[in-house]
């Protein structure tokens, strides 16, 4: 089990930098504003789907051997359901009405939760040394 945890805590970690630093960073260089608007709509549900069934089943792993780690990876599992399910929807409405502070703010919400996600998860990483 510690291992199966390790793994998709890993998995957790790596995946969250790399969709929202590397991904999202990508879509909006690479493709007109519009098409990147629209990709990135598409793709960040599924995003927080990673998010919430990885946390959730290291979290199960976690749970006989370290129950620190696996309630820091309940609360991330948690926490992103809102996130997708109304913030998400509220920076998109911010954005298609032109509320430009309204989606600053929201955005950097969204922002400070997924980061604050992966902190929560390097704590989960460290805890295995």
């Amino acid at each position: 089990m510690q291992t199966a945890a390790l793994l998709v805590s890993a998995l957790l970690f790596g995946g969250m930098v790399l969709y929202s630093f590397g991904f999202a960073t990508f879509i909006l260089a690479a493709f007109p504003a519009d098409l990147a608007r629209t990709a990135i709509r598409r793709a960040f549900p599924h995003f927080y789907v990673f998010v919430l069934v990885t946390s959730a089943v290291a979290a199960a792993f976690l749970w006989p051997s370290d129950r620190v780690s696996a309630t820091l990876l309940a609360i991330i599992a948690i926490t992103t359901i809102p996130t997708r399910q109304f913030l998400m929807p509220a920076i998109n409405r911010a954005t298609d009405s032109g509320a430009k502070a309204l989606f600053d703010k929201l955005h950097k919400l969204s922002v400070f939760i997924t980061i604050s996600h992966m902190v929560m998860t390097g704590v989960v990483l460290a805890r295995f040394v």
